[in-house]
């Protein structure tokens, strides 16, 4: 058995590689998928698409409109969603994902600080599992696949 693995939240740093890179070591059959990573082409994709907007607001709105198809169609792909709730960056994106995931009934994996229990409280009842690191997300994923 392989899980399709759904990373949302932030791309401004490379946590989704470390997630990757830790899963591999433990030979976990995880398939990842996510927002486009490359923050340039995230934001520009609209106007590769559609050419030239007016201004920056109608820009934004182009892409994000290519970005939520992407989310949707990958997200919908997933068996899990594993949402991360980091410290440095604004987390709207995360939360519109991981609040996306439950509506959609797909198994939610949250990863919070514990300073961010408060903010994140009623996602996080949705959640099935909430935990503060990257390895506990991937040891609640190793337990699905014991079978003793």
């Amino acid at each position: 058995m392989e899980l399709n693995v759904y990373l949302a939240g932030q791309i401004h740093d490379d946590w989704r590689q470390e997630l990757r890179e830790l899963a591999e070591k433990q030979e976990l059959p995880l398939r990842f998928f996510g927002p486009m990573e490359n923050h340039s082409r995230s934001d520009n994709i609209g106007e590769e698409i559609l050419g030239s907007q007016h201004d920056a607001v109608q820009k934004d709105d182009a892409a994000s409109d290519f970005n939520n198809l992407r989310t949707q169609i990958l997200m919908q792909k997933s068996d899990v969603v594993i949402a991360l709730f980091g410290e440095k960056y604004k987390q709207w994106n995360t939360a519109m994902d991981a609040g996306a995931a439950a509506a959609m009934g797909k198994p939610l994996i949250l990863i919070r600080p514990e300073d961010l229990h408060h903010p994140t409280k009623e996602l996080a009842n949705k959640a099935n599992v909430v935990v503060e690191t990257k390895e506990q997300a991937l040891q609640a994923l190793s337990y699905v696949f014991e079978t003793t």
